[in-house]
């Protein structure tokens, strides 16, 4: 029954050349933008190498000092912040206090390279997962002596070393000279945690007055023991800064910094996110992501309903000869729906290879530093997924209105 329908459905479909076209061009634009969409979030938020252990990591990239009715300070959090009240969190195996990543710049042979330097502990290099390509990460004894050593990228090693071995070599940047020790793979932008062209010891800083500052360039990320310790961490580190000691109350007398997982850090800063709430945020930008999504495929989806609708009604004499010869509604319906899920799978098949070539172009462009967007095994289900739902969906209500037709009405080439 299945392959008639099959073979039922590829013959409609290529007699109707002009419905199929409309129906295909809606399904494939709908779903290349939906998977594209998928690919980025995929990229920015699935675990992956250097974050390879996401589900045991919580970060703080954000943090708002404030108080009821007065000054309100948005920014990163500062290096005090995290040493005097991140450190010995009950559950938490490691700790990894690092600034963001500054634009620096070195002149070899005369000719301008802008790249980004991390600065960092030792811990960084525990809690992320990077792959070394050479040489090694430095140390807790290098960061303590302040050692100018660096890692760099594998981009950088190419353009400061061309196709030799980095190792040994030294980079002028940020006015120091930096020894290189270790090369790892390129890391995209969208990872922000471990994004960098360079990691420099945090120590290297041209002054140590960060050390003092509760507000300011640093950012912390935590490796719990287990998955069930993330919500006392949560709650212990959010108490501990009730007790932060500020040089003004008169100005300020309240510190948020909540330490989030991934997605909940990124929803944090969403516009409709309640920065001086410690609480997750995460659910709002999943409810409006989810949302958007929606409304983004309700309107190809409506137009595929009115176009199934047309054709169906196209075909009211051969519905009607096959009502009066016997055929049930319930073969009928069958029949449209596996027509409209072949179609919409078609129009998907086209979505997937679309949105393919569009992330090759994304990647080749250099929009996003580093990026490398895929089409991944789980990308590839979201996007099958979201075809067969869209063809069951927009297939229903056409195939209903089908099976109500009277055989005699039918034949006349009319609905009841």
């Amino acid at each position: 029954m299945l392959a008639s329908y099959l073979k039922l459905a590829f013959k409609v479909l290529a007699r109707r050349k002009f419905f199929t076209f409309v129906s295909l061009f809606g399904i494939s634009f709908t779903l290349t933008v939906l998977m594209l969409a998928t690919a980025v979030l995929d990229a920015t938020f699935a675990p992956a190498a250097p974050e390879s252990r996401q589900e045991l990591t919580l970060g703080n990239s954000r943090a708002m000092m404030f108080k009821d009715g007065g000054n309100r300070w948005s920014s990163e959090a500062g290096y005090l912040l995290f040493d005097r009240y991140a450190r010995g969190l009950a559950g938490v195996e490691r700790l990894s206090i690092y600034a963001s990543p500054q634009a620096v710049y070195s002149y070899p042979d005369g000719r301008k390279i802008q790249s980004f330097l991390k600065r960092t502990d030792a811990e960084f290099w525990r809690i992320l997962d990077f792959t070394f390509l050479e040489g090694a990460p430095y140390t807790d004894a290098d960061v303590q002596a302040a050692r100018a050593v660096a890692v760099i990228n594998e981009t950088t090693r190419h353009r400061f070393f061309g196709e030799k071995p980095a190792i040994g070599g030294t980079i002028e940047a940020d006015g120091r000279r930096y020894t290189v020790i270790g090369v790892v793979p390129d890391v995209s932008r969208l990872r922000t945690a471990p994004f960098a062209d360079m990691w420099a010891p945090v120590t290297t800083a041209k002054s140590d007055s960060y050390r003092r500052d509760l507000m300011g360039g640093f950012n912390a990320i935590v490796l719990a023991r287990d998955r069930s310790s993330l919500p006392r961490i949560r709650e212990e580190f959010n108490e501990r800064l009730k007790t932060v000691e500020f040089t003004d109350p008169r100005n300020y007398d309240t510190i948020v910094a909540p330490l989030d997982n991934k997605f909940d850090a990124f929803a944090r800063e969403a516009p409709f996110s309640d920065r001086s709430d410690p609480s997750p945020q995460g659910w709002k930008l999943r409810l409006g992501l989810l949302v958007a999504a929606v409304l983004f495929a309700l309107l190809p989806t409506v137009n595929l309903i009115n176009v199934n609708v047309s054709r169906i009604m196209e075909r009211a004499s051969e519905i009607g000869v096959r009502k009066a010869f016997g055929a049930s509604s319930r073969v009928l319906v069958g029949q449209f729906v596996v027509e409209n899920v072949v179609l919409t799978l078609v129009g998907g098949a086209i979505g997937l290879v679309l949105a393919g070539l569009l992330l090759r172009v994304l990647n080749a462009s250099g929009l996003i530093q580093y990026a490398d967007l895929s089409l991944n095994l789980r990308v590839f289900a979201y996007g099958f997924g979201l075809a067969l739902l869209f063809g069951l969906f927009s297939g229903v209500y056409p195939a209903w209105r089908m099976s109500r037709m009277h055989p005699v009405e039918a034949l006349k080439g009319a609905a009841r």
